[in-house]
């Protein structure tokens, strides 16, 4: 799926992104609060991996049936 299709305006861009960094912040904190630092830096940097690795992966409208990335 692309991050920004090409039907997204300048605005929804941005507010993407910065929904992005909030999130980012949000489960940084979260992750160090419960995990302590070094758990908690660990835990966001493996959550954080997945997600992207997901984004990466789900197909978009576009990709035609069975494309393999």
């Amino acid at each position: 799926m692309p991050y920004f299709p090409t039907d997204q305006d300048r605005d929804l861009r941005i507010c993407k992104v910065l929904s992005d960094v909030f999130c980012a912040i949000l489960l940084g904190t979260f992750s160090i609060v419960f995990f302590g630092w070094l758990g908690g830096i660990a835990a966001f940097v493996i959550l954080e991996a997945g997600l992207l690795g997901l984004d990466w992966l789900m197909p978009s409208a576009k990709d035609a049936a069975g494309v393999v990335r």
